[in-house]
């Protein structure tokens, strides 16, 4: 894929920032899309380079896509993945999302970031299928501007027919945020990819602007509901914190109103009990496994049962 000439970046905005190069793994994390630790070593580089070489990646093929399972906790069975970028920069190693995601939507790249990983997960499971592994949902997320494009629905059709995917083997994930920038226009999407067989994520739950009294507005428009891991850390089975009756209230709530709940960041036993005593059976976390490139995956899902990392 051939970048666009208008994303050129200008040159009088260029700054200077650090870039940590990643060189070990992290035992937990704090945030979904961060799977590399950092060192003291530092790469010094301009932004309108970075900037350069990031609307460069997808033709040079330095992106990757990470999956982390999504797990019945019943049967300890492999249910789903979500599909997570990573930047194999090379000069500066492998860079989380959460160091370029904001740069790509500043200089206008996030959407092009976005088809290409929305293509990619879609051959990737695909690929899985033929290879006569069991057939699983991946999740991909879409930034909120990819919502306010006019081709959404049609490229996304589009790619399924390419990939030769089922839409029922794709979730797409929103954030409430995104949703509540422009619902109207959000909604109407939405709607028109659940006509296509997709499913719909709100991700990050409890993070925006929402409460639990808004929960019955997502009604018919959103299939499932993820808990954000700012409440699931704080889970206890020893002591009733504000966090377990927030999340026993959502599950309940959910539950009302047929949505399916996925708890993000489980990291710990006494948090997938808490989650268990509360009837909430799929879960997402470095309990079972961080993300990890898609070979490592496949021999996961070949095995299908995964079992928690004690």
């Amino acid at each position: 894929m051939q970048p666009k000439a208008n994303l050129e970046p200008n040159p009088s905005s260029i700054k200077h920032s650090a870039v940590k190069k990643n060189n070990h793994q992290k035992n937990s994390e704090t945030d979904l899309n961060s799977v590399n630790g950092v060192d003291s070593d530092q790469v010094i580089v301009s932004s309108s380079e970075l900037e350069l070489d990031l609307i460069y990646a997808i033709h040079r093929n330095e992106f990757e896509l990470y999956y982390q399972p999504k797990v019945n906790t019943k049967e300890n069975v492999i249910i789903g993945a979500e599909a997570l970028i990573r930047w194999n920069h090379p000069k500066l190693g492998l860079i989380s999302p959460n160091d370029f995601i904001p740069l790509a939507e500043k200089i206008g790249f996030i959407n092009n970031i976005g088809k290409w990983v929305k293509k990619t997960a879609c051959a990737q499971n695909k690929a899985w299928q033929d290879a006569n592994l069991p057939a699983i949902p991946v999740s991909i997320n879409l930034s909120a501007s990819r919502f306010m494009e006019i081709d959404l629905v049609n490229s996304t059709r589009e790619t399924l027919e390419q990939t030769k995917l089922e839409a029922r083997y794709l979730e797409i994930e929103i954030t409430e945020t995104s949703i509540m920038r422009n619902e109207e226009i959000v909604f109407s999407q939405l709607d028109a990819l659940k006509k296509l067989g997709i499913k719909i994520a709100l991700d990050d739950f409890g993070t925006g602007y929402s409460s639990l009294s808004h929960l019955h507005h997502f009604n018919g428009k959103i299939d499932i509901l993820k808990i954000d891991r700012s409440f699931i850390k704080d889970l206890s089975n020893t002591k009733q914190e504000d966090a377990n009756f927030i999340v026993h209230m959502i599950l309940q709530l959910s539950n009302h109103l047929n949505m399916d709940v996925i708890a993000e960041g489980v990291e710990t036993m006494e948090q997938l009990k808490v989650l268990q005593n509360y009837n909430c059976n799929t879960v997402q976390g470095y309990l079972f496994s961080k993300p990890v490139p898609a070979n490592q995956f496949a021999e996961l899902l070949k095995k299908q049962r995964i079992e928690p990392i004690r």
